[in-house]
């Protein structure tokens, strides 16, 4: 009899990796809630953009249940700060709260390992971020083109991970053992391949379906989003085990 996916995930340590999505960090924190109220915490979490912003304040020592409460509380005034440059706004106002919030400093002192992609402009090629500084780091994968100024860390021009990696699996060694989850997205600016649910040995992915679109000016939808991944993460994890699970 095929296991459930709850009875796969406690069976061997495994990563968590959740993709970028503009403001789908709610949801991945649904998710993340979810596997830590049935005990099922991953060993490595990591992913690009808002995947990349979740899994690093998890990793930092931050419980999911406290990220959940930070993100029903979060306004656009607590990052919303306009400024002239490649870019609506300077992010000075996101890695501030970033590093009020986050209990670790850096990627070596978070209390299991984390990655997070970053595009690097002028080298033009996605790089994973796992030693150093995990603020900059965090705002860099989360700096969407056009939204946020790029971030200039360690001499290099950074800007949203989910640029050329939008699974945010770049940090993803070829058959370990993973949960992904993954973020669909209505966009019509994204091609029908780069919105394919990623398949890989050793992996299963996680789509909930029904999410509302969310953005800085839609953050009131954010809190239901969160309670729906957390269901749906719930009912998931009774399901059995396939490639892809969808909810």
């Amino acid at each position: 009899m095929t296991a459930t996916l709850a009875e796969h995930l406690s069976a061997a340590p495994f990563t968590l990796a959740m993709s970028s999505g503009f403001f789908g960090f709610f949801a991945h924190a649904g998710v993340l809630l979810a596997l830590e109220e049935c005990g099922l915490l991953p060993s490595r979490v990591g992913g690009a953009s808002a995947g990349a912003l979740v899994a690093g304040l998890w990793a930092s020592g931050r419980a999911a249940a406290e990220i959940a409460d930070e993100l029903r509380r979060l306004r656009r005034d607590d990052f919303w700060d306009p400024g002239v440059g490649p870019g609506l706004l300077r992010g000075a106002l996101f890695r501030r709260m970033l590093e009020e919030t986050l209990r670790a400093r850096d990627f070596e002192r978070c209390r299991v390992p984390c990655f997070a992609s970053v595009y690097d402009v002028l080298a033009r090629r996605v790089e994973v971020e796992t030693t150093g500084e995990l603020a900059p780091a965090l705002v860099a994968s989360c700096a969407v083109p056009g939204l946020f100024h790029p971030v200039v860390s360690r001499g290099r021009l950074l800007v949203d991970g989910g640029v050329a990696d939008r699974p945010g699996l770049r940090g993803v060694a070829p058959g370990e053992r993973t949960l992904f989850h993954h973020l669909a997205s209505r966009s019509p600016w994204r091609s029908e391949r780069a919105m394919a649910v990623p398949r890989r040995q050793g992996m299963v992915s996680f789509v909930v379906h029904g999410l509302p679109r969310l953005g800085p000016f839609r953050l009131a939808d954010g809190p239901a989003a969160l309670s729906r991944a957390r269901d749906a993460t719930r009912q998931a994890l009774r399901a059995r085990v396939t490639e892809v699970i969808e909810i």
